[in-house]
């Protein structure tokens, strides 16, 4: 990824931290937009899959009560 891409990835963790109230240590960052980073990949490898006309969505399936 670029600089601007890690600094774009930087402001979204800050930014998501705040709103969640989570403390932020900054010597976690890095690890934290590694791992946000490869998160971004896989979604996208989700999301470029072509499914065929005919897919049919998973069933639900819901807990019976006690």
């Amino acid at each position: 990824m670029s600089e601007a891409e890690d600094r774009a990835l930087d402001t979204y963790i800050r930014a998501s931290a705040g709103q969640l109230s989570l403390p932020l240590d900054p010597a976690w960052q890095a690890s934290i937009r590694s791992n946000l980073r490869t998160t971004l990949q896989f979604a996208n490898a989700v999301a470029e899959f072509e499914l065929p006309d005919d897919a049919e969505p998973a069933p639900v399936f819901e807990a019976s009560g006690r």
